[in-house]
């Protein structure tokens, strides 16, 4: 019995507290912060520059990729969650069997995901793709990049794809990129096209 009172006293004086917080909230009382927005760098600008590990198919290379060193080239950045995953290997796949439709020569093609370098290795290795993988395990380059997942997966990053032209801008940009649509891989071998002029 004296339970039951304790838990009737105990509603009694909450009930009063949170209609309390309610009014302050509803009498514009600061909201807790938000997390701050992801800006999208635009086409014009320079492209953020980062150092990342890389693989290839035949292993880890020794040196990092530095995206600054790559100038004078045209660079192809695509985020994409996971490796061995459905989409990820469709747009993959995709871009090994049209590579030279989609890039022909003189571009770096760099696919970013948060896996392991020796998760890259073994997907590279059993899908023959021709091109390296970058690994940014921390999710630094994917921030730079506004290119981090959905807040409900915060391990896995965001189908984004970026052309960098041969000054370091970024000439193209798409944001969650259709891996079932022919239309997509056309727009980007177009802008590829464009930026090698």
């Amino acid at each position: 019995m004296r339970n039951i009172v304790k838990s009737f006293m105990l509603l009694a004086v909450a009930a009063p507290l949170a209609a309390q917080g309610a009014q302050q909230a509803s009498a514009g009382a600061p909201a807790p912060a938000a997390p701050p927005a992801q800006v999208i760098p635009a086409a014009g600008e320079m492209a953020p520059d980062f150092t990342i590990q890389w693989a290839d198919r035949k292993g880890a290379k020794a040196e990092p990729l530095t995206l600054s060193k790559l100038r004078g080239q045209v660079v192809v950045l695509a985020f994409y969650p996971a490796d061995f995953s459905r989409g990820c290997t469709i747009e993959m796949s995709k871009f090994r069997d049209d590579y030279k439709a989609i890039f022909g020569d003189g571009v770096t093609v760099l696919p970013i995901s948060r896996d392991s370098i020796s998760t890259h290795v073994r997907w590279a290795d059993s899908m023959a793709f021709p091109f390296p993988l970058g690994a940014d395990v921390d999710a630094s380059v994917a921030k730079a990049y506004a290119s981090l997942g959905r807040p409900a997966n915060p391990q896995y990053l965001a189908r984004n794809i970026f052309v960098i032209g041969k000054d370091g801008k970024i000439v193209y940009s798409k944001q969650s990129f259709n891996v079932n649509a022919q239309t997509g891989y056309d727009e980007l071998a177009a802008a590829v096209a464009a930026a090698k002029k």
